[in-house]
């Protein structure tokens, strides 16, 4: 993996810097399929909403921007790179210096493989025990804290389960540990709402607009355990791992339908997508 502090080839950040010590900041995982960042402008987007969220300044795209560039360079044609900011670090305490200073923390490393079988036939999923609490501030952005997701993902260790969904303490579905969920029901597509919890995720946005596209009628919802075991299809996704049919739900099983297939090959490379395989 390469690793890139503030423009420069680094591994390592101040004991004192405010990401590490409170968890001040936010990041964003973006792929890289042949050299270009994909969904580069929703990844900005959310960065904007974030520094708003947290009242932090607007971010230096700019070095961003040349980060992202020098560490392509470098690596991979396909690569997964992450990107931290953090509001620096100066002194103890909550209060931040005035004003924040940026420091900027990219990664770059090789992207998963990405098996045929996950997307023709679907992943396995379960339930999670942790909720996830609200917070409508927020809601929807990237920030460092992330301790839901991890004691979520705790919960298990079969290489089997490919992902986990989170409730809220209402008992409604947010989404998975690292994924957005969508449920087809009677030719519509739902996705969990996002205003007291959760991340609203890159993808997400590309499948709602790629499904709104197409004619189908698309509703952000509550949605509980009910929706989701009656469904006519569900899948998950994300920036990295595209759109995944979910094969079985807990005890449930499904099929990955014509709606999820749709929006497979509408989405489209780099990800396996219907007529790219035998069997599909």
């Amino acid at each position: 993996m390469l690793t890139w502090v503030d423009g420069h080839p680094q591994d390592a950040v101040p004991v004192a810097d405010r990401g590490l010590q409170y968890g001040d900041g936010l990041f964003e995982t973006v792929l890289i399929d042949r050299g270009q960042a994909l969904a580069w402008d929703l990844h900005l987007a959310r960065l904007r909403r974030g520094c708003r969220a947290l009242r932090l300044p607007e971010p230096p795209i700019a070095a961003l921007e040349a980060d992202r560039d020098g560490l392509c360079a470098l690596g991979p044609a396909q690569a997964v790179l992450k990107i931290i900011l953090t509001a620096g670090g100066a002194g103890r305490g909550y209060a931040r210096p005035q004003p924040p200073t940026w420091r900027r923390i990219l990664s770059l490393a090789p992207a998963p493989e990405w098996p045929l079988a996950e997307y023709r036939d679907g992943i396995r999923v379960r339930w999670c025990r942790q909720l996830w609490f609200p917070d409508p501030a927020l809601a929807g952005i990237k920030h460092l804290n992330r301790l839901t997701q991890v004691r979520a993902r705790a919960e298990w260790d079969d290489p089997q389960i490919a992902e986990g969904l989170i409730r809220d303490a209402d008992g409604s579905v947010v989404g998975g540990t690292m994924s957005n969920l969508f449920v087809v029901r009677d030719g519509a597509l739902l996705t969990p709402g996002l205003r007291h919890c959760g991340v609203a995720g890159t993808m997400r946005a590309r499948v709602m607009a790629a499904a709104a596209a197409q004619g189908l009628p698309v509703r952000e919802t509550a949605l509980s355990v009910m929706d989701c075991l009656q469904a006519d299809e569900l899948f998950v996704c994300n920036a990295v791992r595209g759109i995944r049919p979910i094969r079985q739900l807990g005890a449930r099983s499904f099929a990955a339908g014509p709606v999820t297939r749709a929006l497979q090959r509408e989405i489209g490379p780099p990800w396996p997508a219907p007529g790219h395989g035998a069997g599909w």
